[in-house]
């Protein structure tokens, strides 16, 4: 059994005729004929039967027909898969962020990316930044966006964006209507703290205990999203990043400028000895755009 065969057989089936497949594969009649029967001796069965010079599908004919319509609708999809591969890369992303980007940057440079893009499919995933990691390392992600305390070994790093920290504390906080906050102001204070790995922790740390200030830390959390919601509640104070807080200013949540400057930072990262695809320099090209 050969696929010109199988194409021959599916011409008849599909058309009615052998006179009707040769015209539309473009070989003689007898050439149609001299395929189907090599096709049967492969098989081990009739796939018509001959009844006044036309051929009548026998019912082993109609399962293979099934078979062969199912293999024909994958090669179409195969066909279409490497279209896109040709003209656009791989046809899809599979893209990670930790949490912090995951509902400001990313959506913007997404919806920007899928407008141009709407034949690349998506996959995303927030994730603490260590998880990112290890997906874009084994290659199962094609990027990722991360903090910059991750293991660097085994991906590609670039630089990506730096936000200046600022204090969220609940609206009716003592400390709302102060324009600028200092680490002392911050002693015996409820604190919403990051993760300790975290590097804008231990940064803002080290300035604590510079001044001598020690805040009482109630509550630990790799998400920025998470420090935001506990201090709109009141459950007490902490460091985020202006973008992140957002969603939360005015609902329970208001900003303070901090002295000394503290800074997030987070980095680009994609699977090493991969060159990026032409979809995959796009989408970097609007999250670059997104991110400032």
């Amino acid at each position: 059994m050969n696929l010109r065969q199988v194409e021959v057989f599916r011409a008849v089936m599909t058309n009615g005729t052998t006179a009707r497949a040769s015209e539309v594969l473009r070989i003689s009649q007898p050439a149609v004929s001299k395929a189907v029967a090599e096709l049967e001796r492969a098989v081990g069965f009739s796939l018509f039967h001959r009844v006044k010079g036309r051929l009548q599908p026998t019912a082993e004919g109609q399962l293979l027909f099934r078979e062969v319509e199912q293999t024909f609708t994958g090669l179409a999809h195969l066909r279409g898969a490497a279209a896109r591969i040709r003209d656009y890369g791989s046809g899809e992303l599979r893209i990670g962020s930790l949490s912090a980007l995951s509902t400001n940057v990313m959506p913007r440079a997404l919806a920007a990316f899928m407008i141009r893009n709407p034949q690349v499919a998506v996959t995303f995933q927030a994730h603490m930044s260590s998880v990112v990691r290890d997906l874009v390392a084994s290659g199962q992600f094609d990027l990722g966006l991360v903090a910059d305390e991750i293991d660097k070994t085994g991906v590609e790093v670039r630089p990506f964006a730096r936000y200046r920290a600022a204090l969220a504390v609940p609206e009716r906080h003592r400390l709302a209507g102060q324009e600028v906050v200092v680490p002392k102001d911050l002693h015996g204070e409820a604190f919403v703290a990051l993760a300790p790995e975290d590097t804008t922790r231990r940064e803002a740390e080290i300035v604590l205990t510079e001044a001598e200030a020690r805040p009482r830390v109630v509550m630990e959390t790799p998400y920025s999203t998470t420090v935001c919601a506990m201090v709109a509640v009141g459950i007490g104070v902490g460091l985020v990043d202006p973008l992140t807080a957002q969603p939360f200013v005015g609902r329970g949540l208001t900003l303070c400028a901090f002295e000394p400057a503290l800074h997030f930072r987070t980095l680009l990262i994609l699977p090493p000895h991969r060159p990026p695809s032409r979809i995959l320099e796009d989408f970097i090209v609007e999250l670059t755009r997104a991110a400032h």
